[in-house]
């Protein structure tokens, strides 16, 4: 073999030696598992939302005061209205540009795909649920509350003890209803109803001696819905950390970091503060049950 010949191509196999290393060792594309891929930009136009151009947001019907008001999600009025259109101001969405859907409560965190960008329906953040959904950070701190019905021996109750002989109702896959089987662990088996409308009538038409629902509920129960019932008490939360509500998406959302990014962004500037005043302000103390 001529020896210019030999040199050069032992020069050419090096240099693809070298350039083999170069590329082994260079920065590659991450393969993204499936469903967890996130966007270029989260400015509009950089989100894959449900509908092109669109935001999607989906909560029960009826849509409960003070969460919302006349029972109108698109209205902006009410506190869940208030910050599902906070946010998407934050993500590039004018009003006209958010749709609403009406998706079940305990469907709105089932397993399965979903049909909206994400959903605000009081919904508690909880490990068990993030395993089929997943939740922006918390927009609201919540406590549960014991309602019952003036002079009843229910609305006597001073502790956690005094509730264990008391039939006790909350609406079904809630948190509400959690903390009576988990905290109280009354003597009877709680009622369980689809519909938090239905626990108040059970509680009107003395089915039950009191339910369960979140603080601001309550207070809005006792005040302008059923006004011969007061609230008890409220719970002390669970552990260390307190109870929140969060924003609901799909398993692997694209748009979660997003959402959570808005969010965030709400607290830090004091917006959901802002929020939580003019639509909260009265259901901020009730005696504490120990």
């Amino acid at each position: 073999m001529h020896p210019a010949r030999s040199t050069l191509r032992g020069a050419l196999s090096a240099a693809v030696a070298l350039l083999a290393v170069a590329v082994g060792c260079s920065p590659q594309p991450e393969e993204k598992a499936a469903g967890t891929s996130s966007p270029a930009s989260c400015a509009k136009g950089g989100l894959d939302t449900e509908a092109a151009g669109k935001l999607t947001i989906a909560t029960d019907e009826p849509a409960y005061e003070p969460w919302f008001k006349d029972g109108e999600p698109a209205s902006g009025e009410g506190f869940e209205s208030a910050v599902a259109y906070a946010v998407a101001k934050r993500l590039g969405y004018g009003k006209d540009d958010v749709v609403w859907r009406t998706v079940p409560f305990n469907k709105a965190f089932a397993p399965g795909e979903k049909t909206f960008d994400f959903d605000i329906n009081q919904v508690s953040i909880s490990d068990e649920r993030k395993k089929a959904v997943d939740f922006s950070s918390g927009y609201y701190d919540v406590r549960q509350a014991v309602v019952a019905l003036k002079g009843s021996e229910a609305a006597k109750a001073k502790s956690v003890a005094d509730l264990k002989d008391v039939k006790l109702g909350a609406q079904v896959g809630t948190t509400s209803l959690n903390y009576i089987d988990d905290v109280v662990k009354p003597a009877d088996a709680p009622a369980a109803y689809a519909k938090n409308d239905q626990a108040k009538s059970a509680l009107k038409n003395g089915q039950v001696d009191a339910i369960v629902v979140d603080l601001p509920t309550a207070f809005y129960i006792t005040a302008a819905e059923v006004t011969d019932a007061r609230i008890v008490g409220q719970f002390e939360n669970r552990g260390g950390a307190p109870e929140q509500f969060g924003l609901v998406l799909d398993k692997g959302s694209a748009l979660t970091r997003c959402v959570t990014d808005a969010v965030d962004a709400l607290r830090e500037d004091g917006t959901l503060a802002a929020v939580e005043k003019r639509w909260l302000s009265d259901a901020v103390d009730a005696p504490v049950l120990k």
